[in-house]
């Protein structure tokens, strides 16, 4: 490829909002550019790189003996209405309506189709177990599009569909998929961990998500270093930070918020949360954690009555308890109210909380003398730095990832509310059991970006580079032993199976440099004049600031050298 001949727009624009390097970089160095908010284009440079990590899905895939077809990513909404899924899954899935006035959604998944399909293709055990896969434009309304391709409403993502006889066969398909993907994100050069996770609006019995680790990612994983224990801020287990009781010291006693230090005192503050569900007699709770720690929503989503809670409005609030949310707490509350305290709340003494009147606390507080034993105890809180782990010897820690896959354990989630049956070695007709394995294509373009850039650009793994090589010509337009050594160089390369571009766009040199190295190829070739009279060419990785003199003759040796091929 000539550049001349090729789109390489280099864009000076300043991202105001652009929040991470991935964007910014992506924008500037021509590989994606904004249509709509949340929606974006894929420029040459950006469509090559995509290629090129679809190859490497693609290539695993069928390794792993996953059969490829393409889904529709308009689906009609009956399907989704029989999975139970068309109000479920909220105001992301964006619904239309055709000419004849039926509804129909942009997939942001494809459960639904992929079951229909295998309900009137799979018939018999001896079918079985098959993997289907696409590659295919997705569409989610985010409420709130950002951070370029991380997280936008039209994406491209690769997702599969297993289908087994039986529970013990579904694991093995599982399995398969776990093992292929570990290898897919190896492939890519990632730094990843693996964690248990929530199953979301997806459903299934278990889970687990593939993070790339990064600080600008807005996921939270919990891990501990030396050993493969990694899950999901979401359901990582917290520990009760109290064993016991101590012995009560303090009198009751009504304080000013004045004569108050919070940030001094955090960790003896007990803090309210007010939760409204209908499932039962007692549709108000007060949920109380530590000062110093945060509510975990999913947790609180999976204790008795509470699969459909909601937080109470500020105008709740003040009616139920006559101040606002920050002054209440759990002291004179009637008995209409649950009470539902975190572990490490249920053995605190002599703590601060709420007195239920505006600008005032209460300190001194205790269980039984002078509130109700609660209700419920439960764990209620996100995992902090230094918690213990589940083997109760090891620190844990936290780390900002970003989730570039999800796959899920599906059982007969689907298969059942459709009818997705077969009939098995005995003649029996039985629901297929599923599993499904998703990852975003274009996500994964920012996530290695993230991890792989400096102050000059990108710096891509060469195996997804959009170039493996560019050549660099000093004084293209004027110089013919220049065009004609670049030139040779160029075919002898391209003809060894190089993926490269040369330069003839008659560039100043600085110019050409610094624009090859913020789009991030791995290697450059400068040829010039003043080193060809002394027969060399000047290579340089982009990742090391080492530059190397070799021998005309002996280019293509030390290119192959410099890449490790």
């Amino acid at each position: 490829m000539f550049a001349k001949n090729y789109h390489i727009k280099i864009s000076k624009e300043n991202l105001n909002e652009s929040e991470i390097a991935s964007h910014r970089l992506m924008i500037q160095g021509g590989i994606i550019k904004m249509l709509a908010k949340g929606i974006y284009t894929y420029m040459p440079l950006g469509l090559k790189i995509i290629k090129k990590i679809e190859n490497i899905i693609r290539e695993e895939m069928h390794a792993a003996g996953a059969i490829e077809l393409l889904m529709p990513i308009v689906q009609p909404a009956e399907l989704w209405k029989e999975s139970g899924r068309l109000e479920e899954y909220g105001l992301e899935l964006l619904r239309i309506k055709d000419r004849q006035k039926r509804t129909f959604v942009l997939q942001p998944t494809s459960e639904e189709i992929m079951t229909a399909i295998a309900r009137e293709e799979i018939h018999s055990y001896r079918q079985l177990p098959i993997n289907f896969f696409h590659i295919q434009t997705k569409f989610r309304d985010e409420i709130r599009p950002r951070f370029g391709l991380l997280r936008c409403r039209e994406f491209i993502m690769k997702d599969s569909y297993s289908f087994d006889c039986d529970e013990k066969e579904a694991k093995k398909s599982y399995e398969n998929m776990f093992k292929t993907y570990i290898r897919i994100f190896k492939r890519l050069e990632l730094k990843f961990r693996i964690v248990s996770a929530n199953t979301g609006s997806i459903g299934g019995s278990y889970s687990h998500e593939f993070h790339v680790i990064s600080e600008t990612g807005e996921d939270v994983i919990v891990y501990h270093d030396e050993s493969d224990y990694a899950i999901n801020m979401e359901l990582a287990d917290a520990p009760c930070l109290i064993n016991k009781r101590d012995k009560i010291e303090k009198a009751l006693t009504m304080i000013s918020d004045k004569k108050i230090n919070k940030s001094k005192q955090i960790r003896k503050f007990v803090k309210s949360f007010v939760l409204i569900t209908e499932e039962n007699d007692k549709n108000i709770h007060l949920l109380l954690i530590r000062g110093d720690h945060e509510l975990n929503k999913i947790k609180i989503s999976k204790l008795p009555g509470m699969k459909n809670y909601r937080m109470a409005t500020k105008e709740e609030i003040k009616k139920i308890f006559l101040c606002s949310n920050e002054y209440i707490g759990p002291i004179n509350n009637r008995n209409f109210m649950r009470i539902i305290a975190d572990n490490t709340v249920s053995n605190m003494t002599d703590f601060i909380c709420g007195a239920n009147k505006e600008n005032f606390y209460y300190s001194g507080a205790n269980w039984g003398r002078d509130i109700r034993e609660p209700d419920l105890i439960a764990d209620l809180r996100n995992v902090v730095n230094g918690d213990l782990a589940p083997n109760n010897k090891d620190y844990l820690s936290l780390k900002r990832s970003i989730e570039v896959a999800h796959i899920f354990f599906l059982g007969s989630r689907y298969s059942k509310i459709m009818k997705a049956n077969f009939l098995d070695s005995y003649g029996r007709l039985k629901p297929l059991q599923m599993g499904c394995y998703g990852i975003g294509i274009s996500r994964l373009v920012s996530a290695i970006i993230e991890q792989n850039y400096d102050k000059y650009g990108m710096l891509w793994p060469q195996n997804i580079a959009p170039f493996q090589v560019v050549i660099c010509p000093i004084n293209w337009e004027k110089s013919q032993s220049v065009r004609n050594i670049s030139e040779n160089i160029y075919y002898d390369l391209k003809k060894q199976g190089l993926d490269i571009i040369l330069d003839n766009r008659g560039k100043r040199p600085g110019l050409m440099f610094s624009e090859w190295e913020l789009i991030g190829i791995p290697l450059r070739i400068t040829i010039g004049d003043q080193d060809l009279l002394n027969g060399l060419v000047e290579l340089k990785m982009r990742s090391s600031s080492t530059i190397l003199k070799v021998p005309l003759e002996t280019v293509s040796y030390h290119v192959f050298n410099q890449l490790k091929l």
